[in-house]
């Protein structure tokens, strides 16, 4: 599977039936240092004149539209809907770009991505304050009264950093004594005889070799703000361009994440922003908000990720539910076969994604709330990175900040401003630095 209309391709808006939505194709130049300029297209659902917050979105248009057209013909086979799926932009970064982005953060330095099991684990379960029942209903996603091992599956990837396959299930229901008639379901009388500290405990005590981790990598962070290097500027004026988001929102997120994978290198699918409750605080503007909230979580409206070299073998981006006409948390593990476990399972994704160096593939992580805000978080947007069999690969992250409460959003942009106004992110120090100096979120 592909993505269609991108690069050097539009549709006809004479030519649009998408239902609810009043789309307009424009053609975005952007420039490449002093490299020639390209041109992509994307089709825009709503009125491209009034920016209401984060609108307008961009949809890019789904595989079979605009095969083989020419730049100035305007001309479509067939558009079937705006999908809410990434766009695989080729040559948004110049081979120049990407060996110099993997030289800088050569230069910084990359620490270990994944944070494996401490001490503390144990201590920290035992701080969350949850009743039993509270607890096994957490669990039981179809409230049938019993734990299918998927259903407890979808709940481990937190906690010590391992990834749980239905084998280690079992040995834990073994080890814990959790599962007297070895069927592989607990009822609810079975959970009330269990201490749920035995659990822990038993997580806890896993030696995780990095195979059996959620993710195997190495990055580091990389200053796009005011006085830094003219290329990483370029990078962040260009994702700006791309995103149409206000400036003030771009220049205020997350540095650039560059990423390296070894062989033998891996991230199971994941989101990489998490859902907002009213008890969940996001972590760029947890700073400014002065307000208290037991649990955070990345708040990444945007993310653009960038390949900087061609893999030799394996790496792809693989998003295993695209353009699913339904979700259903449940079906990702089916007979054994977990779709999120990019070590085994990523050709049976619904797409994925060749590293190729240059290319940027862009998605959102939310949806819109209707009144050009952050929705809910988009299960579509599920994506890992799959096994590198041979070499190395390398990527960059630009994600974009937004918090779904519009006010605490505000609250952060002016207080970086003021910040950055009272001369403090002086001598080449991005104010969004300083935020997130202190940030190791793993999702």
């Amino acid at each position: 599977m592909e993505f269609g209309c991108f690069l050097g391709a539009a549709c006809s808006a004479a030519e649009q039936r998408i239902p609810d939505c009043d789309p307009h194709v424009t053609f975005e130049v952007i420039k490449r240092s002093d490299m020639p300029v390209f041109v992509h297209s994307f089709v825009h659902c709503g009125d491209l004149q009034e920016n209401k917050g984060l609108d307008p979105r961009i949809q890019t248009l789904r595989n079979g539209c605009c095969k083989n057209t020419h730049l100035l013909e305007l001309r479509c086979e067939v558009l079937h809907y705006c999908s809410h799926f990434p766009a695989e932009i080729p040559d948004f970064l110049t081979e120049e770009e990407c060996k110099l982005i993997i030289h800088l953060a050569q230069l910084k330095g990359l620490q270990k991505s994944q944070i494996l099991p401490t001490d503390d684990y144990e201590e920290a379960m035992e701080m969350i304050e949850i009743s039993q029942m509270d607890f096994f209903n957490l669990l039981d996603h179809n409230q049938d009264g019993q734990l299918q091992l998927k259903e407890v599956l979808t709940h481990t990837r937190l906690g010590n950093g391992r990834w749980m396959t239905p084998e280690n299930i079992r040995e834990m229901y073994t080890a814990v004594k959790a599962d007297p008639d070895g069927n592989g379901v607990l009822s609810l009388e079975e959970f009330k005889r269990l201490n749920i500290r035995d659990f822990h405990k038993y997580i806890g005590s896993q030696k995780v070799k990095t195979s059996d981790a959620v993710r195997n990598s190495q990055h580091t962070w990389l200053y796009q703000g005011e006085g830094a290097h003219q290329v990483m500027r370029a990078i962040r004026q260009r994702v700006m361009r791309l995103t149409r988001l206000p400036p003030e929102i771009v220049e205020h997120s997350e540095p650039l994440q560059v990423v390296r994978y070894d062989q033998g290198g891996h991230y199971h699918a994941h989101m990489d922003s998490g859902p907002v409750f009213p008890e969940t605080a996001c972590s760029h503007t947890k700073l400014v908000a002065n307000e208290s909230a037991p649990f955070e979580t990345s708040c990444r409206y945007v993310t653009v990720l960038f390949y900087l070299n061609n893999v030799t073998g394996g790496g792809e981006t693989v998003f295993p539910i695209a353009d699913n006409r339904t979700y259903e948390e449940m079906s990702l593990i089916q007979n054994d076969v977990d779709l999120r476990d990019t070590r085994k399972n990523c050709d049976k994704g619904n797409l994925r994604v060749k590293p190729q160096q240059g290319t940027a593939v862009f998605w959102y992580n939310y949806l819109s709330d209707g009144e050009g805000w952050v929705g809910e978080l988009d299960d579509f947007a599920l994506h890992g990175g799959c096994l590198v069999t041979q070499g190395t690969k390398w990527i960059a992250n630009n994600w974009i900040n937004v918090d779904p409460n519009r006010l605490r959003q505000q609250r952060f942009q002016q207080e970086m401003e003021r910040y950055a106004g009272s001369g403090a992110g002086a001598s080449g120090e991005w104010t969004v630095d300083k935020a997130y100096s202190g940030l190791h979120v793993e999702l």
